[in-house]
């Protein structure tokens, strides 16, 4: 499966950075789009899908078909991330922009439950699904091929083009909910006015496809891919110990990134009583508080190293979960100081995991190596997130106990890290600088 039309190299100066970074940042910024706006318009569609008399519980089930979109995602690791590692970074890319287009036009399209009875639940669960494996290899493709074009004293900063582009993807999705909700009120919102989105995310992931098909292949790839061919299969089997580590940093950060990006505006709307529109503009302004730390990190990053930095972000996190998550009460207020101080901590990781787990692995299954294992911590552990905060929250009227959860993650998380090497600056076109690949 590739795409046929040519691809040109990018050239080791670094010549066609427009392509590059306008490609990268439209596709990931779109594909984030597809896939937030899920959990953003979650609690006006729950209804259409379930039939409950209580909004909570219905929205709780939408959550449920969350967590079957986030089991897709190991699949879509896996699959993207073996196209992307034998058949080019580009090819793979333009792929999964396809995919997430067309998860959101079934999603966008489907009838409600009054009309068709389960079978609506069974069309929101295809799309989430497609969805699903169409982000589980956006990521990876995409931070691998930044990280393979950036100058190598710059990784990090460039690599905070992941995060910053994919936040302002999921942010004009909160932006889209936030007018329209001013303009249909939560009646419109909860008929129709949901569906708006998935139709405009559908449109926006086919400019994406357009977009990076016109971008250049790395010239790491193009020069991997020119040398005698590997055993696909025996890698991965050789490359289980960075696969684990993978997974442990990848746990306490992805949960606290969803947690704080997305299930607590949802969850305040939903069952503290918050007010919709009041809350998505909140979250909506925060997020730009978020998008502007990023390079800072980047560029710390590039100064002293990704570990000092991921530590850093992961242990802050671990602090200060326990005390925002008892924090919030309904109100924009209370909410917009949470954002504000867990953003702080989580923009650190956030920054500079593309880079850094890029230079982990080497250009072989750079794609692969980083994307299957990734894509299954994030769906073991942030698939779950709104669901078991729901569920906590509900029985023991309290947030503490899952913020001891999110805590020991970050710890487990914090961990890792501590125990990898340092790799800024590394050249990533050489196959035997030391890793942690092999056991």
């Amino acid at each position: 499966m590739s795409v046929t039309a040519p691809a040109p190299r990018l050239d080791s100066a670094g010549k066609r950075n427009d392509h590059t970074l306008v490609g990268t940042a439209v596709g990931t910024a779109l594909e984030w789009f597809d896939w937030s706006i899920y959990g953003t318009f979650a609690a006006f569609f729950a209804a259409n899908f379930f039939a409950s008399k209580e909004a909570a519980h219905a929205f709780q089930n939408t959550w449920w078909v969350f967590f079957i979109g986030f089991l897709a995602r190991p699949i879509g690791g896996f699959f993207f991330g073996r196209i992307a590692d034998t058949r080019g970074r580009r090819t793979s890319m333009i792929l999964t922009s396809a995919f997430a287009g067309v998860g959101s036009l079934i999603i966008g399209i489907a009838p409600s439950h009054m009309l068709i009875g389960v079978f609506a639940v069974v069309l929101l669960l295809l799309g989430r699904f497609v969805q699903g494996l169409a982000h589980g290899g956006e990521q990876p493709a995409a931070q691998a091929y930044l990280a393979e074009a950036a100058p190598p004293d710059r990784r990090g900063l460039w690599s905070t083009l992941i995060y910053t582009a994919g936040t302002l993807g999921a942010n004009l999705g909160i932006l889209l909910a936030a007018l329209l909700s001013t303009w249909l009120g939560a009646g419109g919102m909860v008929a129709s006015g949901w569906r708006i989105a998935f139709i405009v995310g559908f449109l926006g992931s086919m400019w994406a496809v357009w977009t990076r098909y016109r971008m250049p292949e790395t010239q790491t790839f193009a020069e991997a891919a020119d040398r005698p061919k590997v055993d696909l299969w025996a890698e991965i089997v050789r490359s289980r110990v960075v696969a684990v580590k993978v997974i442990g940093m990848t746990a306490g950060l992805t949960v606290s990134y969803y947690l704080f990006l997305v299930v607590v505006s949802g969850y305040s709307i939903a069952v503290l009583g918050a007010d919709p529109t009041a809350t998505l503009w909140t979250g909506f302004a925060m997020n730009f508080f978020f998008v502007a730390l990023l390079p800072v990190w980047g560029l710390l990053s590039d100064r002293i190293g990704r570990r000092p930095v991921m530590l850093i972000g992961t242990l802050g996190m671990a602090l200060v979960t326990l005390p925002l998550l008892g924090f919030i009460d309904g109100s924009w207020q209370r909410l917009a100081i949470t954002l504000a101080v867990a953003y702080t901590f989580l923009t650190a990781p956030c920054a500079i995991s593309p880079a850094y787990m890029a230079e982990l692995v080497p250009t072989r299954i750079r794609t692969i190596g980083v994307g299957f294992p990734m894509a299954l911590a994030t769906a073991i552990f942030a698939g779950t997130a709104g669901l078991l905060q729901s569920a906590l929250a509900a029985r023991y009227h309290s947030q503490t106990p899952f913020a001891i959860y999110v805590i020991a993650l970050l710890l487990a998380s914090a961990a890792i890290v501590w125990s990898l090497p340092e790799t800024r600056g590394k050249d990533l076109a050489d196959e035997d600088a030391p890793s942690i690949v092999h056991a």
